[in-house]
C-alpha cells in the first residue's frame, strides 16, 4: 500500500534530532530517523560513564522507545554516507532513501585539529564506548601501577591524568576524576598517592569561556582545592604513547591524555556541497535551511547559524539544538500546508551551566550561582532532561548515594582479554559438538562396514 503522506528524514538522533521526531510524530507525515546506533545518548553525562558514577543504560535511551505509539515514525539504522540533493535522495551504507523534506542533525566528532599523533594516542568523549574505554583505562592505570613496585617513574606516568580543554567537558572530566582517585585511596594499600596527578590544560587564559569572569576564578579556585593543576595559557604540540606534548617543547609524561579540546561537525553536512564553516557546519539561513535546498534544514551541531552581523556562531550545544528543531518543524509543517512566510530562527539563552564535582557547580542563572545550591540546581535540571522513569530513579539514588558515601560502584574494568583457559572454556562447546560428530560418523562407518561383511 502506498503512503502518500509528506516524508520525512531525521538524519541524527541526539539532543536536536529527537526533538524534531517527536514534535513531528503527531502530524500527519511519515518520519524515518537515520542513525547508526539504536539509543539516543546524554552526552553531557558521559564524564560520569568515563568516571564510574552512572551505568551506561542511565545516560542512554532506546530510540524505538520514545515512538512506540507513533507507527508514522520509523528508526533506519545505517551510516549515512551522501546526498543526491537534487533527487531528494540520503545516501546511507544500507541503501538510498528518498525524502520531501530532510532535516540534517548527525551531531559532532572531536576535532583533533589536523594532530594526528593526538587522534591517534589520546581519548576522545563524544561516545559511550570512548566513555568506557576511558572508565577501563583508568582503573587499568592504577591496577597495573599497583604491581610496579621498583619504576617509580613509570609508576608516576600512569597515575598522571591529563585533560585536554577547559569547557564543561574538560572541568567536569577533571573534576570528577579527583574525586574517583579519593576514593581509590581507601582501597590502594601499597599506592603512594603523592604519585598520583591530575593537569587540566587550557590554550586560553580561562575556564568555562561562556560564564562571567567571578564564575571562572571560583571555578578555577574548586579545582585547585580538589588537587587539580590547572595549566593555562598553554598549547599542545604532539602527544606519544608516554605523553603529551607541549608548545614549549616541554613534556607532560602519562599514559592517559583525554581529548575535550574542541568538536567538528560529523561529516556528513561537509557532503552538500554547500559552505561550511572551519569547524565542517553548514552555513544555514535564518530560517535554518540549506542555501539552495530550501527542503533541508540543518540544526545542532550541524547548523552555522549567526544571528547577526559580526556575530559569533551559535555554540554547539543541547538548548540551542532542541530550539532550532523547534523552528525547523514548524518551518516544513507551513511547507507541507503550502505557506511561504516561514518563521526565523532566534535563539534564547536560557544561561549556562556546570558542575565541578560533588557540592559544587556553577550556574549563570538565578541567585544562586555557585557552590551547594548551584549543584542542586545543575542536578535538578539533568534529571528533568533526563528520558524514562527508570533513569530518574536510579540516577537520582546513586547522586544520593554518592553524596553520602562518596563511593562509586561502578569501577568494573570490563575490557580485560581472555585467558587461554577462558578461551578453553569458551571454545568448549564447540569442541564436543566436533567430537559427537566425528563420533557419530565413525559408528555409522562402522555399520556399513558391519553390514557389508
Amino acid at each position: 500500500m502506498t503512503d502518500n503522506r509528506p516524508h520525512v528524514v531525521i538524519v541524527g538522533a541526539g539532543f536536536g534530532g529527537i526533538a524534531a521526531a517527536k514534535r513531528l510524530a503527531k502530524e500527519n507525515v511519515r518520519i524515518t530517523i537515520v542513525d547508526r546506533q539504536n539509543f539516543h545518548l546524554f552526552q553531557p553525562l558521559l564524564y560520569q560513564v568515563s568516571t564510574s558514577v552512572l551505568a551506561t543504560d542511565e545516560i542512554a535511551y532506546p530510540i524505538r522507545a520514545y515512538f512506540r505509539k507513533y507507527k508514522n515514525v520509523e528508526l533506519f539504522m545505517a551510516k549515512a554516507n551522501g546526498f543526491d540533493a537534487e533527487n531528494n535522495i540520503l545516501k546511507t551504507n544500507h541503501g538510498d532513501i528518498h525524502y520531501d523534506y530532510l532535516i540534517l542533525a548527525a551531531g559532532a566528532t572531536t576535532n583533533f585539529f589536523g594532530m594526528k599523533n593526538v587522534e591517534k594516542y589520546s581519548y576522545g568523549m563524544k561516545t559511550l564506548q570512548e566513555a568506557l574505554h576511558i572508565r577501563n583505562h583508568t582503573l587499568h592505570m592504577f591496577e597495573r601501577a599497583n604491581k610496579m613496585v621498583d619504576n617509580e617513574a613509570e609508576r608516576r606516568k600512569m597515575l598522571t591524568f591529563v585533560c585536554v580543554g577547559g569547557g564543561p567537558t574538560g572541568v567536569e572530566e577533571a573534576g570528577a576524576l579527583a574525586e574517583l582517585i579519593e576514593v581509590q585511596k581507601h582501597e590502594y594499600h601499597n599506592l603512594n598517592f603523592d604519585e598520583v596527578s591530575i593537569k587540566l590544560v587550557e590554550a586560553t587564559d580561562r575556564l568555562l569561556p561562556m560564564m562571567p569572569e567571578e564564575l571562572q576564578k571560583y571555578t578555577l579556585k574548586v579545582l585547585e582545592s580538589k588537587g587539580v593543576e590547572v595549566m593555562l595559557n598553554t598549547q599542545v604540540a604532539d602527544c606519544t604513547p608516554d605523553g603529551l606534548v607541549l608548545k614549549d617543547g616541554s613534556v607532560i609524561p602519562s599514559k592517559t591524555v583525554i581529548w575535550a579540546a574542541g568538536v567538528r561537525a560529523h561529516i556528513v553536512g561537509s557532503l552538500l556541497g554547500t559552505e561550511c564553516d572551519r569547524s565542517g557546519r553548514v552555513l544555514v539561513e535564518k530560517t535554518l535551511q540549506v542555501p539552495g535546498y530550501p527542503n533541508i534544514y540543518a540544526i545542532g551541531d550541524n547548523a552555522c547559524f549567526i544571528p547577526g552581523e559580526g556575530q559569533r556562531p551559535l555554540a554547539t550545544i543541547a538548548p540551542v539544538a532542541t530550539q532550532e528543531a523547534k523552528v525547523a518543524c514548524a518551518n516544513i509543517l507551513r511547507m507541507i500546508n503550502g505557506k511561504e512566510d516561514l518563521k526565523e530562527f532566534h535563539y534564547v539563552d536560557k544561561g549556562a551551566m556546570a558542575t565541578i564535582g560533588r557540592c559544587q557547580a556553577v550556574v549563570n542563572i538565578g541567585p544562586f550561582r555557585t557552590g551547594f545550591m548551584a549543584w542542586l540546581i545543575w542536578m535538578f535540571l539533568h534529571i528533568l532532561r533526563l528520558d524514562g522513569a527508570y533513569t530518574n530513579i536510579t540516577v537520582c539514588l546513586k547522586w544520593s548515594w554518592n553524596f553520602i558515601s562518596g563511593i562509586r560502584l561502578g569501577r568494573l574494568i570490563t575490557n580485560i582479554d581472555l585467558s587461554d583457559d577462558a578461551r578453553r572454556l569458551q571454545n568448549e562447546p564447540e569442541k564436543v559438538a566436533r567430537e559427537k560428530k566425528a563420533a557419530e560418523a565413525k559408528a555409522k562407518a562402522e555399520a556399513l562396514n558391519k553390514a557389508n561383511v
